[in-house]
């Protein structure tokens, strides 16, 4: 994909040159109503240069795939910051300032809208054009036709994540077209899933099974990318805010009807678990599986606990790691991974690069499970009224926490995915230059005069948490400030995100039935804990939650959160399940980080009073947007 980015570079000015131009003649042939929709010009010298041949042809096509949101990006994404899973710094703005309940009309924050159908435009210029390329094959031009249909298809799909119905814009509009036939229509919500699954299985069909050519084409879509993404569309179109949606029954469409359906539909489930069972079929052909730590000879020594937590961390940090369906390639997440890692090793104190910033709450801290993989307000053996209560480690904890370190009874006997996830007080971090874990490891001290202490004003957490999933177990800090790390392609669909849709389908369609527990059960495994039956049958004070379909929902959808956390899903699922009026209206809590002893330290403090209304499921649609086509009527509560 190195040579996607590059391609595209050489391509910018040229691709810039011909959207002044597209908008000149907008602005000139058609009134501004047009100007949202960034009209491509009929028969122009230029587009003709773009499929002139296989060279000019080869950037147009990556120039669709530029659009590409940056998943993981806090700058571009807004399901890193703009929720609750991560909290940063009071100064931050951005995607911050939604979860602070900011967002507005003029200019709304994160808006894609008018990039989204840029990227659709192109899309549909360069499907009408290909066939005219007279050096290349005609497989080949069928590949690039179903990369390019499918790109649509996720442009698409993005948008209505974010602003529900949209217009559908199969073809591209004429410069000479009625005016009027430019003031398009928001189409019903169905109608947009409908298109969506539509343009995925006419791309499936020419789209490779695997890349035959990993140093050039990896990024590149595939059948099982396609068929994931059509199982998560039809998740999607079948969850509550999408399916019998009433709170959204006065958003009407050009009959004056509802553009969200009234009534909840079963079928919907029905199709989906059909599209997860057929896509985790085509992803076992391609040869990808659940990815498990495989130690070399440098690594010899580990422990199976640090074995486990090497496969939670590198299910995602591995590049091209057996598990990855999709991978995002335009974006370098070094600088993340930068302000995001804490101040590891006291020999190289106050690098400045070390941000430690991005801040899980005490919320996401307790929202994973126990050691015996059920939550902690259920675990019987746990001390839930204790969790705030101090408690001191063990020889048996140091590899989880610092022999004889005080710290928070919620920090003890819990599962892989808690320490592999997160840093705190006391905490081992397992990295920098380390091979063995017999050896003394890196621990994280942060009262408040220590390494990490709140003493560093507007640096490190804010709650007292740090991420440590999604920072590679191999970057090194050095001396002179430097920080080495390895980029790697965000994760858009894992297998393990495709294992637990197609539990939550399951279970939507049929109930808790042996196929939903056995995908869960593989993650979990993974995870090293239980499986549900014995998690829940051994450990929980409900035993019995697991046997019914509302009790097996919120364990799938806890089981999402947690295996998921951090990589962009939480924001999107708590949305699409209709909860993020109960969670984001929940205190942004943290621990007491001005104290220099533990008893005065791990105490909650609230950082924020979040508050999240019904209006906010959806982004608002522009102003200018709607003053240049009044046909778009806004989204409910932005009016």
């Amino acid at each position: 994909m190195r040579i996607i980015l590059t391609e595209y570079k050489n391509h910018t000015m040229k691709r810039l040159f011909f959207i002044m131009l597209t908008c000149l003649l907008c602005s000139i042939s058609i009134s501004s109503c047009k100007k949202y929709l960034d009209i491509v010009p009929d028969n122009i010298a230029t587009l003709d240069n773009a499929f002139l041949n296989r060279t000019e042809a080869q950037k147009y096509l990556f120039t669709c795939y530029s659009y590409m949101p940056h998943n993981g990006d806090i700058n571009d994404d807004p399901a890193m910051c703009a929720g609750d899973e991560i909290w940063r710094v009071t100064s931050a703005s951005g995607y911050s300032d939604i979860a602070r309940g900011f967002q507005h009309v003029v200019g709304p924050l994160g808006d894609k809208w008018g990039t989204l159908f840029q990227a659709i435009n192109d899309c549909n210029t360069f499907l009408d054009n290909i066939e005219k390329v007279p050096d290349m094959d005609e497989s080949e031009k069928r590949r690039w036709y179903s990369e390019v249909l499918f790109l649509k298809a996720y442009y698409n799909f993005y948008l209505i994540k974010m602003y529900g119905p949209i217009p559908l814009m199969k073809t591209n509009i004429s410069v000479d077209a009625d005016e009027e036939k430019t003031k398009i229509y928001r189409a019903p919500m169905d109608s947009c899933f409908n298109y969506i699954v539509q343009l995925l299985d006419q791309a499936e069909l020419n789209l490779p099974l695997t890349i035959d050519n990993p140093q050039q084409e990896l990024g590149r879509i595939t059948q099982p990318i396609d068929r994931a993404l059509k199982a998560k569309v039809l998740v999607y179109a079948a969850s509550p805010l999408f399916n019998g949606n009433k709170d959204e029954n006065t958003l009407l469409g050009a009959d004056k009807k509802p553009l969200f359906n009234q009534t909840v539909v079963k079928a919907k489930w029905d199709s989906a678990v059909i599209a997860c069972k057929e896509a985790i079929d085509v992803c076992h052909q391609a040869g990808i599986s659940l990815y498990h730590y495989q130690p070399d000879l440098l690594h010899s020594n580990l422990s199976d606990t640090i074995i486990t937590q090497l496969s939670i961390r590198n299910s995602v940090c591995e590049r091209w790691n057996s598990e990855l369906i999709w991978g995002n390639t335009q974006y370098n997440n070094s600088s993340m991974q930068t302000i995001m890692t804490p101040e590891i090793d006291p020999a190289y104190a106050d690098n400045f690069r070390l941000r430690g910033e991005l801040s899980p709450p005490l919320k996401i801290a307790e929202m994973f499970y126990t050691n015996h993989g059920v939550p902690i307000s259920e675990d019987k053996q746990w001390q839930y009224n204790d969790r705030y209560n101090l408690q001191t480690s063990s020889d048996s904890d140091k590899l989880y926490i610092e022999k004889d370190y005080t710290s928070a009874h919620l920090n003890f006997d819990r599962e892989p995915r808690f320490y592999a996830d997160l840093a705190f007080d006391g905490s081992i971090w397992y990295g920098q230059g380390k091979y063995d874990d017999k050896q003394p490891l890196f621990y994280i001290t942060q009262l408040y005069n220590d390494l990490n202490g709140s003493f560093r004003e507007g640096l490190g957490t804010v709650t007292g948490y740090f991420i440590k999933k999604l920072i590679y177990y191999q970057n090194v800090i050095s001396a002179g400030n430097t920080y080495s790390t390895t980029a790697y392609p965000f994760p858009i669909i894992r297998l393990s995100d495709l294992y637990l849709l197609y539990s939550e389908a399951v279970n939507e369609s049929q109930g808790p039935v042996s196929e939903a527990l056995n995908y869960m059960d593989s993650v979990r495994l993974r995870a090293g804990i239980p499986t549900v039956e014995d998690a829940w049958t051994k450990y929980s004070n409900n035993p019995s939650e697991y046997k019914t379909q509302t009790g097996f929902r919120k364990i799938v959808h806890n089981e999402r959160l947690i295996e998921l956390a951090f990589e962009g899903q939480r924001f999107w699922d708590l949305r699409r399940w209709k909860e993020s009026t109960t969670e984001l209206n929940e205190l942004i809590t943290s621990w007491d980080l001005k104290q220099i002893t533990p008893a005065n330290y791990y105490r909650p403090l609230t950082v924020f009073d979040q508050k999240f209304g019904a209006k906010d499921y959806f982004w608002p649609i522009a102003e200018s947007t709607l003053e240049r086509n009044p046909n778009l009527v806004q989204n409910i509560g932005w009016q």
